[in-house]
């Protein structure tokens, strides 16, 4: 403090004196009251060394122990509401800011050094005004609000098929419609991505082909059934590539037996298969995977499908049922069937694929009784929604259905394998309608062989396996 005497009134006791300017603030005191001006300054100065110990103290827990930052709250709060869902993914959202936050705090820690060096330059030299004081109690305001609020950093929800993920990260919307676009049309000449070929393990072609999975970029996924492998084709690929199997008929961890069905994961990034003659289900990573891990084993599993709460359905030949499996369960809780095998409405007969629309209501194609059936949600039996009695090509005939989907008006299109055709059931509609037809076994662009896969793409293609 500069100090510089005159004869003038005293800011504090207005009685002219012998007075001293302070350099700071620029104000007149006397000898008496400069001295209480000189304390009133100690204790701000005081007061603004506590704050910074304890923001210092703040930084460095944050350091530490980055899980107890503000955000890591809201984490948690998200957690406990959906914990057997998110688990997984709580998990990695805070490793991920954690890692934030390390070099967040460590961003404030060089600040609070810079600034920690001056005040105690300051203290050492004793040299120091109310400009000093107001320009540290600034930037501890700036550090103080900056470490409160956190503004770097958002929690972000992105709507997927079973919870709103967060994330750290800028919105990217994840899509994964179950539902046929209700302006769904067929055109006339086919596009074919693969054909079949009797006893060939060739890239670009199949040997009886089952199940199909179209994801949201139309990569196709195909259960090359008698190949014991799983093919991936990516859109305009003039070949396949086996992502899952290919090693030969077995029961290794690295093989497949006669699979019948596929469908993709996307919480997991990984391949769910119908491994049917190993009777189990198998998780396979769907990036560089060598080997499948078993989730359900003992199963007669035949079809796939899977909800928009992430809970998994499978089609047990063997039981007559279908169950529905949380992921790393392996019982299950049956949700059709499950009372004997027969044509009883709570009853079904080697049941293969299946559907499960927006409201959990599960499709059957329930195949040795000729006939679709549904089980809404919570029901101990189902309802007929398409038969068929004999064997023959007129419409209200449906012999062995396989491949099925249904769109957003509950229409349903099944796969009629025997009579080499598409059928089209409308809501409240008796008889079906034929969708696209084969007249003889011709391999023409129009015409197809035996339909099994039923899939429709995100711009409502419908595909044929």
């Amino acid at each position: 403090m500069v100090i510089t005497t005159t004869k003038t009134s005293c800011v504090k006791c207005k009685k002219v004196k012998n007075t001293i300017k302070c350099s700071g603030c620029s104000q007149d005191f006397c000898f008496d009251h400069i001295v209480e001006h000189r304390n009133e300054i100690n204790e701000q100065f005081d007061q603004c060394e506590d704050q910074f110990n304890e923001i210092k103290i703040k930084i460095e827990a944050q350091k530490i122990e980055p899980q107890n930052n503000e955000l890591m709250k809201q984490i948690d709060i998200w957690e406990i509401e959906s914990i057997e869902k998110i688990r997984q993914i709580a998990n990695e959202i805070r490793y991920e800011l954690s890692s934030y936050i390390i070099d967040f705090t460590l961003d404030l820690d060089l600040k609070m050094k810079q600034l920690t060096e001056e005040l105690i330059q300051c203290r050492k030299e004793n040299d120091f005004s109310d400009l000093e004081i107001q320009r540290f109690n600034e930037e501890l305001k700036q550090l103080k609000d900056i470490l409160n609020n956190s503004t770097d950093f958002i929690i972000e929800q992105d709507p997927t098929t079973f919870i709103n993920k967060i994330r750290l990260t800028n919105q990217a919307t994840l899509l994964h419609d179950a539902n046929v676009n209700a302006n769904a049309k067929w055109i006339q000449n086919r596009i074919t991505i693969t054909e079949e070929n009797d006893y060939s393990n060739a890239m670009d072609q199949l040997y009886h082909p089952c199940g199909l999975y179209i994801d949201d970029d139309q990569t196709v996924y195909i259960a090359d059934c008698w190949n014991h492998r799983i093919v991936e084709w990516k859109c305009g690929a003039k070949t396949g590539r086996v992502v899952a199997g290919g090693n030969g008929e077995g029961n290794r961890s690295d093989q497949l037996n006669y699979p019948t069905d596929v469908i993709v994961d996307k919480t997991s990034n990984s391949l769910i298969i119908c491994d049917y003659a190993n009777e189990r289900v198998v998780r396979w990573p769907r990036q560089n995977g060598t080997n499948g891990e078993t989730i359900i084993s003992n199963v007669g599993c035949y079809g796939l499908a899977m909800d928009d709460d992430g809970f998994l359905y499978v089609a047990d030949e063997d039981e007559h049922e279908v169950r529905r499996y949380r992921i790393g369960e392996n019982q299950g809780t049956v949700v059709a069937g499950g009372n004997g095998q027969g044509n009883r409405l709570n009853q079904l007969s080697s049941p293969r694929y299946i559907f499960v629309d927006q409201d959990h209501s599960v499709y059957v194609l329930d195949y040795d009784n000729n006939r679709v059936m549904k089980w809404m949600k919570g029901e101990k039996q189902g309802i007929i929604v398409a038969d068929g009695e004999d064997e023959g090509y007129c419409l209200s005939q449906l012999p062995n259905p396989y491949g099925i989907i249904v769109d957003q008006l509950g229409t349903i299109y099944l796969a009629d394998r025997s009579n080499h055709r598409i059928m089209r059931c409308s809501q409240g509609v008796t008889q079906g309608n034929v969708f696209i037809d084969e007249h003889g076994q011709e391999s023409k662009s129009n015409q197809f062989l035996d339909h099994v896969g039923l899939p429709f793409d995100r711009e409502s293609n419908l595909c044929v396996c």
